[in-house]
């Protein structure tokens, strides 16, 4: 397959069909992050639900002090879980995500490339990868409850941002207005794309939980190998997306109509 970088506007299809080509013939470099991933998280999640678990809750006819000490108990423990799954999630999905796009685009630019150069660019990059997560996350979460629709414009405008971090080595904040000038007057397009590799990626996870649903605590873990299959499909399809946008912007612009 040809790996040089695009070198005009990929269409939708182009793009879903060069990416699967990529996947397909670098299976084993692109998905290898994601499956340490799943390995890790899955048994730190294990971990977490081992050492930490919720209060049982009291017996019919308790009075209301115990019921609401209980409560109490089982709302902090709740909280303390969530974060902590949060920043396994945080943590490891900006690393393998960074490297993954890291390796992409090595490929598209020189042909080539290494597992072990992917993760630590991404390391060194990591404060500003998960900055830029948490950052757009709270937008786009805002904006979801802003009656959703909001919500989908700001993912779509900052559908770039990691790629960009990566790509052109740029910070949190500058990465947002790059990734809003990337897909600026191809809205629909990007939401196109998005919506194929999320759904590819939700049925997948769907399959993987129930799969994944009788083995009990270790559920996660087995869930998350299965997903991990083709979680890489979608920072392969945002970076092609991103070179895409940037072959558009180089192009010549066209020429001035007739006077007449």
């Amino acid at each position: 397959m040809s790996t040089g970088k695009p070198t005009r506007e990929l269409t939708v299809g182009e793009i879903i069909s060069t990416a699967f080509s990529l996947y397909s013939a670098r299976f084993l470099l692109l998905v290898t992050p994601y499956l340490l991933g799943a390995v890790l998280t899955g048994l730190l999640t294990v971990a977490i639900l081992t050492a930490i678990t919720l209060p049982l809750t009291p017996p019919a006819g308790a009075d209301f002090a115990t019921f609401w000490n209980w409560f109490g108990l089982f709302v902090s423990t709740l909280i303390v879980i969530v974060i902590l799954l949060g920043i396994i999630s945080l943590v490891v999905g900006a690393l393998t995500g960074g490297t993954v796009i890291k390796c992409v685009s090595d490929i598209l630019e020189e042909g080539t490339t290494s597992l072990s150069e992917g993760f630590t660019f991404a390391l060194s990059k990591l404060p500003s990868l998960i900055g830029a997560q948490l950052l757009t996350g709270i937008i786009i979460g805002i904006g979801l409850l802003l009656f959703i629709v909001p919500g989908i414009i700001l993912a779509i405008m900052f559908s770039l941002v990691i790629p960009t971090i990566v790509i052109e080595q740029v910070g949190v904040f500058e990465s947002l207005g790059r990734s809003r000038k990337l897909v600026s007057n191809r809205w629909g397009k990007t939401f196109v794309l998005l919506l194929i590799l999320g759904i590819i990626i939700l049925i997948t996870s769907w399959i993987a939980s129930v799969i994944a649903s009788p083995f009990g605590a270790f559920g996660s873990l087995v869930s998350g190998l299965i997903a991990s299959l083709v979680s890489p499909i979608m920072p392969i399809g945002t970076t092609l997306l991103y070179y895409s946008m940037r072959a558009r912007e180089i192009l010549p612009p066209p020429p001035p109509p007739p006077p007449f």
